[in-house]
């Protein structure tokens, strides 16, 4: 054993060789606050000091540390807060939080460098970006992290400062707030997933017996479904349960397991021939996955594709009549192109995990998700049990953005193995499995044609979108170009196509992101050909209320009034200006309850939702405070466990509108019980008496339900799908049926501006300034909806610039396999993000705020796109807008 001293305390590590010092912190010493998430020394999240000096523990051999002095994210924190800790705090530096600690550990480490050499001077982004370049934040909180570091090194906050505007926020920047993947219970096995080598083909033996030879497995099971197929290199077929994780690998690798190889087709290309080979038989069509959040509609299939979709198109064959006539008179107004995007990751910092513990009959699981309440129906439903017999708890998550919302096969294998070990079992995915089965946003085709009139006026839009699932079907993505820039004919056709890969999932405005790259710049190529401003273009074509107004104020900056054509630009680095506008759905879910208690003179809100990073313990919090004339931080918040009242899940931007309207609805019942208890009655509109009264009451409960969206109507106020017609009729009602949500009146919507600079020479472009409009009501929580909105800002750079997943066109293996392949953006490729929300325009809901979300990321990449139109001059078709493919368009335009 080694000697050590572990924040300030002295400790011994084992001599094992083979022993990283991540993995003795977390599970031998119980520091979880230091995270792992690539392995590879690229994120970040498992960085602490070594006699001062920032280090990966994920590759640092135990013995390498022997005689060291270590600190952890808990060590910093053991004597008080750090500046850098209060910093984070209170300029709300962090999101979902997992990746925090691994910032504070580095921030804290630059900090004291530099005031010591520096003094108070603050430091550039720049220079903040540099020293903080090797940690990754998927939720994209780097704009807050940059001020915080920049204003702690100022001197700021080396005083006590006043409460964060997250109520967890303390909990995150010391290393304390527990995730699924820090929970040991004692006895705990570490489970592993076995998964299909081939892309597709039929199991004929599975052969345990090696893997239960061995010593310390407990548990070896199956994972197949009855007709034995695997349908994409990925898919589960074993599972096993062992005393740690390095005899689990071993147990792995000892199952025997014999294929039948059959046919596969790999991608969007291949699997549209007509000779490609079936992914689904017909009889097994039903075992494709679901990659959106709504139920499938019924639609045709014919080979691998399912399709077509076409139920929001609106006079067909006038916009086939009109796009073939202005065809042949070669019409100059006719916009005519084929945009690409390829498959986003959700990259998760957190990994998909589960911990299942039965105790006799009843079964506890901590899971990472985005739906605790739902989750634990369908544990319940799976496996018989009566809902009393099942807990599921997420206390914390690290990040979702749509790939957390249902039953995975961590939560499957985990159950499972606990049942047949009879211990607890832990599975958490590696980061090859996060970035290749755990679900993506599908990469598309789109077709699309769009024809104004002499006049100006839009006339028709035809937009046809083929999305490459993998082993799954129910995408939408023309479908929804029917509820933006009404038209007098629409043609909008979706296609499903098949194949052997993993399926893909939602992810932040399923289907939104790639319509608005494409329908986004046909709509600026209509202005460019029309010599009409962009930003009024959209005004005449585009009626809703709330984008109009957002149009107002884009047009209003300083960056568009000094926008200057492509062709009055020269030289290696260019600039461009581009617009771009998107909208999301105003969800809801029907059933959400909020409970809300006295007790000990204590404010207690209890509702089964989780926190994945988007504030929901701040928003509930605030919205009680507000009305009892308290701090957001005297009000006890419980969420995160099924056993409380039916709460809604983290997607569609749905949780806010579903959870605020219940909370003011609970906060009306208690006063009326306080007031009828009370001997001296408050004053009308004064919270002056409310602290006295709730320390007196006594103790109470009340609880209340979301009502529905009708009760709260203003006058000529109408849902954007009863716009759409009865078909838009028919998917309102499909998705209350079978999805359990319900479509709000109005349209959450955003307009942006961006600003880039292009390297003409090597193709690579730099976003410098995003200026994004936001349309989604009152704010709840409003430090925390900026936070959010400049967070789908960096995820939408991402999508433009940086990702897509690769994989083997042959076999299917996923190339992009680690976070030092799969790009995501990093602290300093963060522009300069200004958000501007308008507040107006859902009076009619109750409290007045709807999601965020998915809208504020919708309209970031076509934004990019133009602004690299107006840059260079040439229009970018394919995402992400690598400098190679730039290059080459340049080259094109050059030899033309």
């Amino acid at each position: 054993m080694s000697a050590v001293t572990i924040n300030g305390r002295p400790e011994t590590l084992p001599d094992d060789p083979d022993s990283l010092l991540a993995d003795v912190l977390r599970d031998r010493l119980g520091l979880t606050g230091t995270k792992l998430v690539c392995g590879a020394g690229v994120c970040g999240a498992c960085t602490v000091l070594l006699d001062g000096v920032p280090v990966a523990s994920c590759l640092m051999p135990v013995k390498a540390a022997a005689g060291r002095t270590i600190t952890t994210v808990e060590g910093i924190a053991a004597t008080g807060l750090h500046p850098i800790q209060r910093a984070f705090m209170a300029l709300d530096a962090l999101q979902c939080g997992f990746c925090t600690p691994g910032f504070i550990v580095e921030a804290t480490a630059f900090h004291d460098n530099w005031r010591k050499a520096q003094g108070t001077t603050t430091p550039s982004r720049e220079e903040i970006g540099a020293a903080l370049s090797g940690h990754l934040c998927r939720c994209g909180a780097y704009d807050n992290i940059l001020r915080a570091v920049a204003e702690a090194c100022s001197g700021r906050f080396d005083a006590e400062t006043s409460a964060a505007p997250r109520v967890e926020a303390r909990d995150k920047v010391t290393g304390s707030a527990k995730y699924t993947v820090d929970i040991r219970h004692e006895g705990q096995l570490e489970g592993l997933i076995v998964r299909s080598a081939v892309a597709h083909g039929k199991i004929t033996s599975l052969d345990f017996a090696p893997s239960r030879a061995l010593p310390g497995v407990m548990a070896v099971i199956s994972l197949l479904g009855d007709d034995k197929m695997v349908r994409y290199v990925g898919d589960p077929v074993a599972a096993v349960a062992a005393r740690d994780h390095t005899t689990a690998r071993q147990a792995a690798a000892a199952i025997g397991i014999t294929y039948e190889e059959l046919p596969s087709v790999i991608g969007l290309d291949a699997a549209r021939k007509p000779d490609a080979p079936l992914v689904f038989e017909r009889s097994s069509r039903k075992k494709a996955a679901n990659v959106s959040e709504g139920s499938p509609a019924p639609a045709p299939w014919k080979q691998n594709v399912r399709g077509p979709s076409a139920a929001f198109s609106h006079k067909t064959k006038t916009v086939r009549g009109e796009i073939a006539s202005a065809a042949a008179a070669n019409d100059p107004l006719l916009i005519k192109g084929v945009f690409r995007t390829a498959g986003q990751s959700h990259s998760c910092l957190e990994p998909h995990a589960t911990v299942a513990r039965f105790d006799g009959d009843y079964l506890t699981v901590h899971v990472s998700t985005q739906a605790v309440f739902h989750v634990m129906e369908l544990i319940a439903k799976r496996y018989k049990l009566g809902h009393d017999k099942v807990r599921v708890i997420a206390d914390h998550v690290g990040g979702g953005f749509g790939s957390k919302g249902s039953l995975g096969v961590d939560t499957i294998a985990a159950i499972e193995l606990a049942r047949a070990a009879k211990a607890p079992v832990r599975v958490a995915l590696d980061r090859h499995d996060e970035l290749s089965v755990t679900g993506h946003r599908p990469g598309t085709e789109i077709d699309i044609a769009l024809l104004p009139s002499q006049a100006g006026e839009l006339k028709a839009v035809s937009l046809t979108a083929w999305s490459d699932n993998g082993a799954g079907v129910n995408s939408t993505i023309a479908a929804l170009a029917r509820l933006i820039y009404p038209a007098e004919a629409k043609a909008l056709t979706d296609f499903d196509v098949v194949s052997n890969l993993p399926p893909g999932a939602p992810f932040r405005g399923p289907g939104g992101p790639p319509m608005a790259f494409a329908l986004e710049q046909a709509v600026d190529e209509a202005a460019l050909r029309l010599q009409i401003d962009p930003i009024k273009l959209r005004q005449r074509w585009d009626t809703d209320p709330n984008r109009r107004r957002l149009y107002e104020w884009a047009a209003g900056l300083e960056a568009w009034r000094n926008v200057k054509p492509a062709s009055s630009k020269s030289g290696r680095y260019r600039r461009g200006v581009g617009v771009a506008s998107g909208y999301w759905l105003y969800l809801w879910q029907p059933g959400s309850k909020v409970e809300l208690a006295i007790k000990g003179g204590r404010l207690i809100a209890s509702t089964a939702i989780q926190d994945i990073g988007t504030g929901s313990r701040t928003v509930i919090a605030n919205t009680v405070a507000r009305e009892f004339g308290l701090d957001p931080h005297e009000v006890e918040v419980r969420i995160g466990d099924s056993i409380l009242p039916e709460g809604p899940g983290s997607g569609g931007s749905r949780t806010t509108a579903s959870v605020v309207p219940p909370t003011l609805l609970a906060i009306q019942k208690l006063k009326g019980v306080i007031e009828s208890n009370a001997k001296r009655k408050p004053l009308p509109g004064s919270n002056a008496p409310w602290r006295e009264l709730l320390a007196t009451s006594g103790d109470i409960s009340v609880s209340a339900t979301r009502p529905e969206d009708s009760r709260h109507l203003a006058p000529g106020v109408r849902s954007p799908l009863k716009e759409a017609g009865f078909m838009g009729a028919i998917f309102g009602w499909m998705l209350r049926r079978f999805s359990n949500l319900a479509v709000g009146s109005g349209v959450p919507s955003s307009v942006q501006v961006i600003e880039v600079e292009v390297d003409t020479w090597l193709g690579h472009v730099r976003v410098l300034n995003v200026h994004t409009g936001i349309a989604v009501g009152k704010l709840a929580a409003p430090a925390l909806a900026r936070s959010q909105a400049a967070g789908s800002v960096i995820q939408g750079i991402g999508y433009a610039l940086y990702e897509g997943r690769e994989v083997d066109p042959l076999r299917g293996h996923i190339l992009t396999a680690g976070l030092e392949d799969y790009r995501i953006p990093g602290i300093a490729d963060t522009p300069n993000i200004d958000v501007h929300f308008d507040e107006a325009g859902f009076d009619h809901v109750l409290g007045g705020s709807v999601g965020i979300g998915e809208v504020a990321t919708v309209p970031t990449s076509p934004a990019v796109a133009n602004a690299i139109r107006n840059a260079i001059g040439v229009r970018a078709n394919a995402l992400p807008i690598r400098p190679d493919r730039l290059v080459a368009l340049l080259n094109q335009r050059s030899v033309a």
